[in-house]
């Protein structure tokens, strides 16, 4: 193993490579297809099935939960025509009976889900996007009465449904997964079903992008407008067994680290690389104050998952029944979603399942050599399992940082840098010839 070792004096050359901000053509080509008409028409389909309540019909051919999971159940299978099979459609049903919160009768819970399988049968890497399909109104329980949700999260699904036209049509090495839940407004129960599945068969689920509303400009509150900035919410401790890795996180102070962190800061580079006009800010909390999303069931298996959200809330138009009151007008409608940010959160999605899954996976056996009293830091690694690879970034930033600062190109397996390891943190990723790079790995101790 040969370890590539820099002096000072070439540090400035090194993190100017141009490398580091290489745009791939087939995703610039993605993104540039995500289109407002497209979205604005779905979003139009999915208000006009009335409502979408978790309890209300699922026999109806036009109304209700049902029409609803099939129509997004047809859109998914009209894409899968063209992938030579590639394309998996389904539904995953359960009945779940009464259970003293909100649901208040046996009912058909079902997620409609689209898994568009890798080209290399040796991949079992999945990355999964999400939005739910259920719409409420101001009583959680109210199961008749019109809930268009178009933001709420018409937005999740529309995003899904325009990521499966586009990237239906990708050859990427590893798989990507699309799903609409059902039964979030009920208490996240269409999420926690898949991620008991995915968890009790194994799923090699490597992040969970879960989108809910991601179409609103204008803060209900102080009447500001934002279009230019996309939350992510996400975890810094790992919920999942938290008690056995407590005092290796206190001990090498990982507090700001663990998985979905980590996921939350590659999204915000890969997306402000390829969607101009886009600050991705990262939210350190799991989820809002009072709320909850579909990806916190995942999050609480031990997956790495974020919560993908507009900026601003406005709660005129989420939760609400359809009314007007002293000439403002209350409910969840599709005029009041703005469909050019819509389209660049969109964008976002698409280019970072893109670049996930053309990446290599990522680097094993990462170390840090930390036994001795030295200013410099050696770390060390292994190759990935799968997928081609140009060479490795290793990555660096301040203690008190939250986003990476450096990224340092080499195709050694072994570096030693004239950095403090008391004073940096550092991580290692793989990356291929077209410039795709792997999740972040964190050292472990030597």
């Amino acid at each position: 193993m040969k370890t590539l070792i820099i002096s000072l004096l070439c540090i400035p050359v090194i993190f100017h490579s141009q490398q580091i901000v290489h745009q791939d053509p087939e995703i610039v080509k993605y993104v540039s297809q995500v289109n407002t008409d497209s979205l604005k028409a779905d979003i139009n389909t999915l208000v006009n099935f009335g409502t979408r309540h978790t309890m209300s019909s699922t026999t109806d051919s036009k109304r209700g939960i049902g029409a609803a999971r099939k129509w997004v159940l047809k859109k998914f299978k009209d894409y899968a025509k063209h992938t030579g099979g590639r394309m998996e459609v389904f539904i995953q049903n359960q009945t779940i009976q009464p259970d003293g919160k909100r649901i208040d009768r046996p009912t058909d819970l079902g997620n409609v889900i689209a898994i568009i399988h890798g080209t290399d049968p040796n991949d079992k890497r999945m990355f999964m996007m999400s939005g739910h399909l259920d719409s409420r109104v101001s009583d959680v329980m109210n199961a008749k009465d019109n809930a268009p949700g178009a933001n709420d999260d018409g937005s999740g699904v529309g995003a899904l449904i325009e990521s499966a036209r586009i990237l239906s049509t990708s050859q990427f090495p590893a798989s990507i997964v699309l799903v609409a839940f059902s039964g979030e407004e009920q208490g996240l129960l269409g999420s926690k079903m898949l991620a008991e599945k995915a968890k009790s068969e194994g799923w090699q689920l490597e992040v969970l992008l879960n989108n809910d509303m991601i179409s609103n400009n204008l803060s209900s509150d102080t009447n500001l407008i934002n279009t230019y900035q996309l939350r992510v919410f996400s975890e810094g401790l790992p919920q999942y067994e938290l008690d056995k890795k407590a005092r290796e996180i206190r001990k090498f102070g990982l507090e700001n680290d663990g998985d979905s962190r980590q996921l939350a800061r590659y999204i915000k580079e890969i997306g402000e690389r390829y969607v101009d006009h886009l600050q991705i800010k990262l939210i350190y909390r799991n989820d809002r104050f009072l709320r909850g999303g579909d990806h916190t069931p995942f999050v609480e298996k031990g997956f790495s998952a974020v919560r993908l959200t507009e900026f601003n809330e406005n709660f005129i138009h989420q939760h609400q029944d359809i009314r007007k009151e002293n000439g403002v007008q209350y409910g969840d409608l599709p005029e009041f979603m703005d469909f050019e940010y819509f389209k660049k959160n969109v964008s976002v999605n698409i280019a970072v399942l893109a670049n996930l899954a053309k990446s290599p996976s990522k680097p094993e056996n990462v170390k840090i050599e930390v036994s001795k009293l030295t200013n410099f830091t050696d770390l060390s690694w292994e190759k990935p399992r799968l997928g081609e690879i140009t060479g490795y970034y290793v990555l660096m930033r301040e203690t008190d940082a939250s986003v990476w600062q450096k990224k340092i190109f080499t195709k050694e397996t072994a570096i030693k840098l004239p950095y403090s390891k008391d004073n940096y943190f550092f991580a290692i990723q793989a990356v291929n010839a077209s410039g795709n790079e792997s999740i972040i790995v964190l050292p472990k101790v030597k």
